[in-house]
């Protein structure tokens, strides 16, 4: 099983869109092949930031979300709201 932990910062006064544009990923992505879990935090202490705590049966899964459509179309717009791209942690589950 391979986890991945992404660190998403919105960009100041935009936390909310950011929030409902990530919200949105998750039925797409949890209906996809491969996926365990995929959650999405939002930081207690600094609210421009978000977490997505995700589970994959594989790195083959991972790899076929990270070019699923609706992840290449947050990609276009995600500029207009994030403060750049996400800080993604891989790991293994032991």
């Amino acid at each position: 099983m391979l986890t991945v932990i992404a660190k998403i910062t919105a960009q100041a006064g935009k936390e909310e869109i950011a929030k409902q544009a990530l919200l949105g990923l998750i039925p797409p992505t949890v209906a996809e092949e491969g996926c365990i879990d995929y959650v999405l935090h939002q930081s207690n202490e600094d609210a421009t930031i978000f977490y997505f705590y995700e589970n994959w049966e594989s790195q083959e899964h991972l790899d076929k979300h990270l070019a699923n459509t609706h992840l290449v179309e947050f990609g276009k717009t995600s500029g207009e709201f994030l403060a750049g791209p996400a800080e993604l942690i891989l790991a293994t589950k032991l």
